[in-house]
């Protein structure tokens, strides 16, 4: 079973994606493919290059990612163009390795650690999605502590993605991540108890589980 797990800014998706470790899960991290499909020496990086200009390469041939980050991060036109590079390389990547994971364990839970996974279209890989939610005082108060970000600044950093309230009406299964870290391993091992159940009495059709077994559910 295919999972697509995201989360806004300072939800705690990132503990609770360790935990899931922990607990049986296969995670996949979609930071991590991101970064590795525009490594030195990929058409990824090229791509990137010829939008932005050599001036985002860096003399060992890297790309210069604080300055990309800068750029899109006032700039949503360049932002969405970057998306548009990067975005289908992650894909083919995940689904390609998420595929082949799934096919080898037929009961195994592979979670997809996806930041944006509805706005990059990659939630229809899965079959099924998880929000790990926080409301955005919550996430405030995080980033304030956490990254020592003045309020507004947390405030830039969280209204920059896609509201967590839409995305909340987007996923499958949502976790309420509000308390204490004791509290999200908790969640992390109900989750993955619930996971591990469907993925083992799931009826599979082409390595993907029905529709009809999943329901919206809640965790907290």
């Amino acid at each position: 079973m295919i999972v697509g797990l995201t989360g806004g800014i300072a939800s705690g998706k990132s503990t609770i994606c360790h935990h899931l470790v922990d607990f049986g899960c296969y995670v996949m991290d979609a930071d991590i493919v991101a970064r590795e499909v525009v490594d030195v020496g990929t058409p990824g990086l090229e791509e990137v290059i010829r939008f932005f200009g050599e001036a985002y390469r860096q003399e060992d041939g890297s790309l210069n990612r604080a300055m990309l980050g800068q750029t899109i991060f006032h700039d949503e036109e360049k932002r969405q163009q970057l998306n548009a590079i990067v975005h289908p390389l992650v894909r083919e990547r995940l689904w390609k390795e998420a595929r082949a994971f799934s096919k080898a364990h037929t009961k195994a839970v592979v979670v997809l650690d996806i930041p944006l996974l509805f706005e990059s279209g990659i939630a229809s890989l899965a079959d099924l999605t998880v929000l790990i939610y926080a409301p955005k005082n919550v996430q405030v108060e995080r980033l304030m502590m956490r990254n020592q970000f003045d309020r507004e600044e947390a405030l830039a950093r969280i209204e920059a993605q896609m509201s967590i309230e839409a995305k909340r009406a987007l996923a499958d299964w949502v976790v309420y991540n509000t308390g204490a870290q004791e509290d999200t391993m908790r969640l992390a091992h109900d989750l993955a108890e619930q996971l591990h159940q469907l993925a083992g009495q799931g009826s599979l059709e082409d390595g993907r589980v029905m529709r009809n077994l999943i329901t919206k559910r809640a965790f907290q």
